[in-house]
């Protein structure tokens, strides 16, 4: 029976591409194809079903959404030894690849084959990624395929394409500072008095209501905060504390860094 999806790249974000997908219930897992170069590594995705390779041809050959998640070093010779089993009138090709553009891509295909730009966060494994996707000139069935699979693992921006870098930057590395801010804020529960595993669950749970109360109110964060600073009260003078040590400034210029970052990386790439 024909896979529906091969994942191109079993790293860190190709499998969690892949668990996030089954996770939802959106695929079973061998729907999905794994490939690596040593895919001795995913042995424990093996045995949970899913099918996994180092033959990328073979992936290709049983799916038909083939998605493409190496590092951008390895994007030209991988696309070289796969170009000749793509199939423009079967396959849709989402690539993940930072800095590869779909011009780029389709150029080295050298088929009218749908190529689409796809910026997860390793949130995808549990179905809570910010997902940016860019079309290109992808419509119809095959835009509406790509975006119904990655809403199944968390929410789905579509944006136009010069802007999946400064995604990349504030979703994609996003998470990394995030996490950064709730081990900040553990370190500082251990200062008042819990235990490590105590401070983590509670910054980390936290964190995660703050969150939420954003995407269901579809509220600005100072409406929020209004909610829960008094006068002279122990949540504004927390608050003034930190902004006097550069927090917001601190968070805005590492983004931005982040971002030029990965245009510099971009723009070397020939991209």
């Amino acid at each position: 029976m024909e896979r529906k999806i091969c994942i191109l790249g079993g790293g860190n974000i190709g499998t969690a591409m892949a668990k996030g997908f089954v996770r939802s219930g959106y695929l079973k897992p061998s729907d999905v194809i794994i490939t690596r170069r040593h895919p001795e590594y995913l042995k424990e995705l093996e045995k949970e079903g899913y099918v996994t390779t180092r033959d990328n041809n073979y992936a290709i050959s049983h799916s038909e959404i083939v998605i493409i998640a190496v590092r951008p070093e390895q994007l030209e010779r991988l696309i070289d030894e796969i170009k000749d089993s793509i199939d423009e009138n079967r396959h849709i090709i989402v690539s993940v690849v930072t800095g590869a553009a779909i011009k780029y891509i389709s150029g080295l295909i050298g088929k009218k084959v749908p190529v689409i730009r796809a910026m997860p966060n390793t949130a995808v494994s549990i179905c809570e990624s910010m997902t940016c996707l860019s079309y290109g000139n992808v419509s119809g069935k095959k835009k509406e395929k790509i975006y119904s699979l990655f809403s199944s693992v968390g929410k789905v921006l579509e944006i136009s394409e010069e802007y999946i870098v400064p995604a990349t930057s504030l979703c994609a590395c996003g998470i990394a500072f995030f996490l950064r801010c709730i081990r900040a804020a553990s370190q500082g529960g251990i200062e008042i008095g819990f235990h490590s595993d105590e401070a983590i669950l509670m910054a980390a749970q936290t964190a995660r209501g703050a969150a939420s109360i954003l995407l269901e109110s579809y509220g600005h964060p100072e409406s929020e905060i209004d909610k829960v600073t008094t006068p002279r009260g122990c949540t504004i003078a927390g608050l003034n504390e930190m902004e006097h040590n550069g927090l917001s400034s601190a968070m805005i210029k590492g983004i931005v860094v982040s971002y030029n970052k990965a245009m510099e990386l971009a723009k070397n790439n020939g991209k």
